[in-house]
């Protein structure tokens, strides 16, 4: 008996994948190439991918003696700020997906809690767990424009970049004034 009672799969949610055509005998085995919109929140806070941007799908189903074992690749492009230059960041991510599909009411309902392994509702699978897992473990929590990214002057909030080499907010007290004069070499 199953141990949980999910909402109803929508067939046609594009993270939703139709098994009916795989035979249910371990081996059988069927590919997807589809892309989907990318659902809400994809992301973490500073970097993610775009609700409704493409997400490239390529999947392998293969069933197994306790379900559907998908996996494969979902790419898709990539959207944020870097943590130090607050400059935008475009990029793409592409993560590996691997993930087991029980079949209802198998041995593995009875064997497993219920989120070490996804669920099948009857022959589909909902993809969108798997999926946000993959990408969003993935995304870094402080993006980068680039490797060596300076970030920005702290005093007056401009790009390290585009400030000359002796960019300086130093203010020289007035009671030492008088000793700066020493460190200054004559010519």
């Amino acid at each position: 008996m199953p141990k949980h009672s999910p909402s109803p799969l929508n067939p046609r949610s594009p993270l939703v994948l139709d098994a009916r055509e795989l035979p249910r005998r371990p081996g059988a085995l069927r590919t997807v190439k589809r892309v989907v919109p990318a659902p809400a929140d994809l992301g973490v806070e500073m970097v993610g991918v775009p609700e409704g941007a493409d997400l490239d799908l390529d999947l392998r189903l293969e069933s197994v003696s306790e379900g559907v074992l998908v996996s494969g690749t979902v790419s898709g492009p990539v959207r944020g700020e870097c943590g130090r230059c607050l400059r935008e960041i475009h990029d793409s991510v592409a993560v590996t997906v691997q993930e087991l599909y029980a079949y209802e009411n198998s041995t593995t309902d009875a064997t497993t809690e219920d989120d070490e392994v996804g669920r099948m509702q009857g022959d589909l699978i909902d993809l969108e767990p798997a999926v946000r897992d993959a990408v969003v473990l993935t995304l870094p929590t402080n993006p980068l424009c680039r490797q060596d990214c300076p970030g920005l002057c702290p005093e007056c909030g401009v790009h390290w970049d585009e400030l000359p080499a002796d960019h300086s907010h130093q203010q020289v007290d007035p009671r030492w004034a008088g000793l700066s004069q020493l460190t200054r070499t004559e010519e």
